[in-house]
């Protein structure tokens, strides 16, 4: 155990953020660097290192919380930086971008806030690449078996390393021109700076890893080819097919998809352009979905220098303390004010939106809303309630529907899907096809990093033991698995 008495008398802490006026002047991360160091051991010192600690059943990594904060304590970062790549590839990932589902399961959670977990996991990652600590792990032999990835997104990546730190040689194919997949385009930067993927790529570039950008499997290379030149193959190609909004006025111009919108702004800061051909400067900005992709889209717009933005929010406004229905240990639904939103701009819950207005030009001006209720079950208009706000750019960010079948990829494999969309796999992430695994959001439906990691690790051993006809990978999930928070 860490402090014995550290969950009595020490409080709990975060990381600080920079100044507001500060940080939408630029995109670099919001947390003031450095700002963890002079709390975080006593912060892991809160850890009660529980007889049954369900942190690691919230988490779908299975982190071994407890003993990386015991070594955080006593400031044994090379200690506790084993013991957490012991379970997750890319901690540096989770510790800024998990909503930390391992928090929630804390058991000083009951009646007291929670031990900063991910706080701790991203002190611990930082110091251990300051440091020199991390290494690449280059495979002691090879197995004479090949594999291809199909995608760079956090799922991609954790199956290409564990595959080829078992001695398989190993090629990652992503359609972008750069590697990261939504860590890259998707995340902004003033939430995880993308020098933390450079690093990481630059790992598995050492320990073996073979990358090709700008390959979209189905198009620019058939599945045959594949087949013919890997032994296995592994689709971490996400659920990219993004939910649309048909209403009147969605064919005005400025009206754009999150994920048409937040790449160009990523792509702006790796030097790409001057200025995004999408961007909220001097508009009324309005982003319809109330999750993080949303936030991200109004951290994006303030950086970008719009007159205005509000997010809109078809569910009621969540409470601040977990209701009856999401008891501890699962993961609540609660208000979350993310940077972002301390930033500015106005939240509205329980609206819909009816349709768009726009100019003579075909420029979208004013969105149209009404607010909503659940009745009976139902959500139904409230008479009496609409009204219109201003709106120049839109974006819509109200999640992903399942895998896009309309690139070739699932036709040509060959693949079953499953009643929702997602291809369809057992219980070692193996698709009806041999030899073709499927793991992340290509296969669960859209969801969190830490659950694409923890997915591309299992398929991973899946991969093996199909080639090798064993494996001494680890397991961290089953396909089925849901863990505490879903």
């Amino acid at each position: 155990m860490a402090d014995p008495k550290g969950f009595l008398t020490t409080g709990r802490e975060v990381a600080e953020t920079r100044p507001v006026a500060e940080r939408v002047r630029d995109w670099n991360e919001v947390y003031v660097p450095g700002s963890l160091l002079p709390i975080i051991s006593k912060q892991a010192g809160r850890c009660m290192d529980c007889g049954i600690p369900f942190c690691h059943n919230g988490c779908p990594l299975g982190n071994l919380i407890p003993e990386w904060n015991d070594y955080a304590y006593r400031e044994d970062w090379s200690a506790a930086s084993e013991r957490l790549h012991a379970t997750n590839n890319f901690p540096e990932f989770t510790g800024r971008l998990c909503p930390a589902p391992c928090e929630s399961a804390c058991v000083l959670g009951i009646n007291q806030p929670a031990v900063t977990i991910k706080n701790v996991e991203v002190s611990i990652i930082d110091k251990a690449w300051d440091a020199n600590d991390v290494k690449p792990q280059v495979p002691e032999r090879l197995s004479g078996k090949t594999a291809a990835v199909i995608g760079s997104g956090p799922a991609g990546l954790a199956a290409a390393q564990q595959l080829t730190r078992a001695g398989h040689t190993v090629v990652v194919y992503e359609r972008a021109d750069r590697i990261g997949g939504l860590l890259r385009y998707g995340i902004p930067e003033f939430k995880m700076e993308k020098r933390h993927i450079n690093r990481r790529i630059e790992q598995m570039r050492a320990e073996g890893t073979k990358f090709r950008t700008g390959i979209e499997i189905g198009r620019d290379l058939t599945s045959t080819d594949l087949r013919k030149r890997f032994d296995a193959v592994v689709i971490a190609a996400g659920a990219t097919t993004a939910r649309d909004l048909p209403v009147p006025g969605r064919e005005l111009n400025g009206i754009h998809q999150a994920m048409e919108y937040l790449p160009l702004a990523n792509k702006v800061v790796e030097g790409d352009f001057v200025a995004p051909p999408i961007t909220a400067e001097g508009k009324h900005v309005v982003v319809i979905g109330g999750g993080d992709t949303g936030a991200d889209c109004v951290g994006t717009a303030h950086r970008q220098g719009a007159a205005s933005v509000t997010q809109l929010e078809i569910m009621p406004k969540p409470g601040e303390e977990r209701n009856p229905g999401q008891p501890w240990p699962t993961f609540p639904m609660l208000y979350k004010v993310t940077s972002a939103h301390e930033e500015g701009g106005e939240r509205v819950y329980s609206v819909s939106t009816t349709h768009f207005e726009g100019d003579e030009d075909g420029n979208v001006q004013f969105l149209h809303l009404v607010e909503v209720e659940f009745v009976e079950g139902k959500l139904t208009q409230k008479p009496g309630t609409e009204r219109k706000i201003p709106a120049q750019l839109v974006t819509l960010a109200m999640g992903f529907t399942g895998t896009d079948v309309e690139n070739g990829l699932v036709a040509q494999f060959g693949l079953d899907l499953d009643e929702r969309g997602n291809i369809a796999r057992d219980a070692d992430f193996a698709t009806n096809v041999d030899g073709v695994y499927v793991a992340g959001d290509a296969g669960r439906g859209q969801s969190l990093i830490v659950w694409a990691i923890a997915e591309g690790r299992s398929a991973a051993r899946g991969v093996d033991r199909y080639l090798t006809g064993a494996s001494s990978l680890p397991a961290p999930i089953r396909p089925t698995d849901r863990s505490l928070m879903v």
